[in-house]
């Protein structure tokens, strides 16, 4: 046996880094194949709210294979219409949502992510050691596995450890260096937030665009008394100093929507009352490797596609799944790991390059380009509903391992 290769016989512990999606999802199969698990969450809870994610093609499989098929199509969206406002408000179009995202009506979903997370969660908590209000603050790893500062001051050692923290990974930043080595901007800059409904909406979404600019809402269930918000606007270069305080955020915010029309003076209000706001760069995260030793990363921590392809959540439920598949069948984590990135890549790569064609086309940067879009929207009203998207089932799923 060599330094590399684990005990035939000792149970492998590994510690999974980030409580979202992808971590509990690595975590539910990582457990079904004989793995100790542990995993650390710098928040208090499993996080709840956030905005509406949507869970399509080869990851309805992976919560198939999971079981939580039924208590996902419970929690299932189902929005009924799309309307796009110009400058004025006025109505350009209106649309079904899944014949513009290329989704497969009546199979592929949509679900608040705060109720992907709370389902993953109970799907492992009784099984899985959770650390809340915890991190890791220092990773040393050698031949005979990887110690951990937790930033509570707890040290333990594991077999291996996976960062499934984020698009921010601090996982990846402590192995792999800052996240400017792997971040493509794409141009964008967003606020994501709650408001009052005081614009009566009930399962439907208006988008408000003029060029470089969008202001969205939300309403995700029947006459709710809460609207998700959303602000989107163009930037050419990514303006990392709005990133520090929330001040700073807001006010950036607000300058960029400054004489708007419509109704967005009053979202912009709205988001500087906010208790739940969340300013970020529109960006992917594209790494030559996914793995450092005893160490790998899954979901956006490695290949983060962004918002603007809907994927990110599909992508951290199916690149669970192949990684747990590809350390339950290699006790060599070195061999694991490749096999995951190797079976693996082409997927995460062909979602990726889904803002390279047309993906980003809901926020034209351009007058030409908005006429274009709406021009665009007008004949889809009268169209048959488009063929989904290749690259959100261009992976097929290997069978489950047996469990030992």
């Amino acid at each position: 046996m060599t330094s590399t290769d684990l005990s035939n016989t000792a149970e492998r512990t590994v510690l999974i880094s980030g409580a979202s999606i992808a971590g509990p999802a690595l975590a539910y199969w990582l457990h079904r194949y004989g793995f100790a698990v542990t995993v650390v969450e710098k928040a208090s809870a499993p996080r709840g709210g956030g905005y509406p994610i949507d869970v399509r093609g080869t990851a309805i499989e992976v919560v198939k294979r999971m079981g939580l098929l039924p208590r996902l199509q419970e929690a299932h969206i189902d929005s009924r219409r799309l309307t796009f406002l110009d400058a004025e408000g006025g109505e350009v179009a209106a649309v079904r949502p899944h014949a513009l995202a290329g989704s497969v009506e009546g199979r592929d979903l949509e679900v608040a992510r705060g109720d992907l997370t709370a389902i993953l969660y109970a799907a492992v908590r009784d099984d899985v050691e959770f650390l809340f209000d915890d991190s890791i603050d220092i990773l040393d790893q050698s031949d005979h596995g990887v110690d951990i500062t937790f930033h509570s001051g707890i040290r333990r050692r594991f077999d291996l450890v996976v960062g499934a923290d984020g698009m921010h990974s601090r996982t990846r930043r402590i192995l792999f260096g800052p996240e400017s080595r792997f971040h493509r901007y794409l141009g964008y800059c967003f606020a994501v937030f709650s408001m009052p409904n005081s614009f009566g909406l009930s399962r439907e979404l208006m988008l408000w665009n003029t060029p470089g600019k969008a202001a969205g809402l939300y309403a995700t269930g029947e006459n709710d008394d809460e609207l998700h918000a959303f602000l989107n606007f163009h930037r050419p270069v990514p303006p990392l100093d709005a990133l520090r305080d929330r001040q700073a955020q807001e006010d950036f915010v607000a300058e960029a929507f400054a004489g708007a029309g419509w109704q967005v003076p009053d979202i912009v209000g709205a988001m500087r009352e906010a208790d739940d706001l969340f300013y970020d760069t529109v960006g992917q995260i594209r790494m030559p490797a996914w793995s450092n030793g005893r160490v790998a990363l899954v979901g956006d921590a490695a290949y983060a596609p962004s918002f603007l392809t809907g994927q990110g959540s599909s992508l951290a439920l199916v690149g669970a799944y192949m990684l747990a598949q590809s350390l339950g069948a290699n006790r060599n984590h070195a061999t694991a790991f490749a096999a995951y990135e190797h079976d693996t890549r082409e997927f995460a790569a062909a979602n990726q390059a889904l803002v390279d064609h047309g993906s980003a086309a809901l926020f034209p940067t351009t007058a030409h380009a908005l006429e274009q879009r709406n021009t665009a929207l007008r004949e889809l009203v009268t169209m048959p509903p488009p063929t989904p998207r290749p690259a959100y089932t261009a992976l097929t799923l290997p069978e489950p391992l047996p469990e030992p």
